[in-house]
């Protein structure tokens, strides 16, 4: 009896010292399950993105807060340009989303041009509007970005938040590392963008030479439709003469 205790007992401890392992072991499988899935899913959010860009030739992408409404100046503005260049056949891409995205899909449908979304699932203020021709949708803000930033000839960005500007220095820094081609970034909106901008000569440029006197022409402020209308048209032309677009 004592000796099936015995044996019972030594059992027992065995047990104890290997269910940790085995806790860890799974664990790690769990892990290595989800890491997977995630790699998937990621890489087809990139197959949908570039499916739906390969369609458009010639395009816009507009940039710019989800929060304003019909009647503010910059809504009224994105939604007027976006019509001009739909009507000269670009095709306008926003994040999909209300304000000023939702302004430049609307101006682009309204004239009955392509409009394209690249929307991204959050928990507020990023529910599809309804003036995209096309859309994708996006989980990870990395593999929509990506997809913004390889979309069009142009680059056009109005008052934002943090989303804004995140987009607007990773283009910028795209362009001065030579990342991708010199490709032409209008600024609207000079009350917004102008104290920026002299930080970013004063601070970055003067003070701490952290950046080239070349790298501030790598975008343009303009501050009203026509102006940006035909400064788009002007770079446009040039650059497609040299990338044949």
């Amino acid at each position: 009896m004592t000796m099936i205790n015995e044996k019972e007992r030594h059992s027992s401890k065995n047990k104890d010292r290997l269910r940790p392992r085995i806790e860890s072991e799974l664990l790690v499988q769990e892990k290595d399950a989800t890491d997977a899935w995630r790699i998937l899913k990621i890489m087809s959010e990139f197959v949908e993105g570039f499916e739906v860009l390969r369609k458009y030739k010639r395009a816009v992408t507009f940039f710019g807060t989800a929060r304003c409404s019909l009647d503010d100046e910059s809504y009224k503005q994105a939604n007027e340009l976006a019509s001009r260049l739909s009507k000269s056949d670009f095709t306008i891409i926003t994040g999909g989303a209300s304000g000023i995205m939702e302004a430049a899909n609307k101006g682009a449908f309204e004239a009955g041009g392509e409009s394209v979304g690249l929307n991204i699932k959050l928990p507020r203020e990023q529910g599809p509007n309804p003036f995209t021709t096309d859309s994708a949708s996006f989980s990870h803000f990395f593999s929509r970005k990506v997809m913004l930033s390889f979309a069009s000839e142009v680059y056009v960005y109005f008052p934002g938040g943090f989303g804004t500007l995140d987009e607007f220095f990773e283009l910028v820094t795209l362009v001065q590392t030579k990342k991708i081609r010199s490709i032409p970034i209008i600024l609207i909106g000079r009350e917004y963008w102008e104290p920026l901008l002299a930080w970013i000569d004063s601070s970055l440029y003067r003070k701490y030479h952290t950046i080239g006197k070349e790298d501030m022409q790598i975008y343009h402020l303009i501050d009203s439709v026509d102006e940006a209308y035909d400064l788009i048209i002007e770079l446009v032309e040039k650059y497609c003469k040299v990338y044949d677009c």
